[in-house]
């Protein structure tokens, strides 16, 4: 099956925010390329949590029996990619990814993660980090999608209300990354 590349050049992807006591799971890309969420392509005719499934399979080695589905984001987030990593030569190109977030809970008190699933693993190594970490960790141009996806989620994630504050480098790193964003889309 092949991914699912929209007219106007953006790949349908999902993202997994996975949960476990209050602390989200961030995976190192193999090679230490940086860190981020586990995520993927959706392939052709496959549902949102079918694609769900097969990427915690295929990224972190768990089964949907370790984890309950809880929340996602109610429409679908966007990036564009800078262009140096934009492919030309593929057909059809893609610009970007639209993407849906879903967050689980690792029901489980011990998993172990396995990233050799897959020929070419996405990840080496992982942790778990305070929920707003990760915007901090990912790659400048996922930034604004990471914002917007943990805030739309915090409200299932911290039923209560109470969701965690805002750390202290929160201003800097989000007003930096929405520029670096949108001048590397241009």
């Amino acid at each position: 099956m092949s991914d699912v590349i929209d007219q106007d050049g953006f790949r349908a992807n999902v993202g997994i925010v996975l949960m476990h006591h209050g602390q989200v799971f961030l995976g190192r890309r193999a090679g230490g390329r940086g860190w981020q969420f586990p995520q993927g392509g959706m392939r052709s005719g496959e549902s949102l949590e079918q694609a769900v499934y097969r990427e915690l399979e295929e990224e972190i080695g768990i089964d949907e029996s370790a984890v309950e589905l809880i929340g996602q984001t109610e429409e679908w987030l966007r990036y564009r990619l800078p262009r140096r990593y934009v492919r030309r030569n593929q057909r059809p190109v893609c610009i970007g990814q639209k993407q849906r977030w879903l967050l689980l809970l690792l029901k489980k008190q011990e998993v172990a993660f396995d990233f050799r699933r897959t020929p070419q693993p996405e990840f080496d190594q992982w942790r778990w980090v305070p929920y707003w970490e990760p915007v901090r960790e990912v790659i400048y141009f996922k930034r604004p999608v990471y914002v917007r996806a943990l805030t739309e989620l915090a409200r299932v994630a911290f039923p209560s209300g109470e969701s965690p504050p805002l750390p202290e480098w929160w201003d800097e790193v989000t007003a930096r990354s929405l520029g670096a964003a949108a001048a590397a889309a241009d």
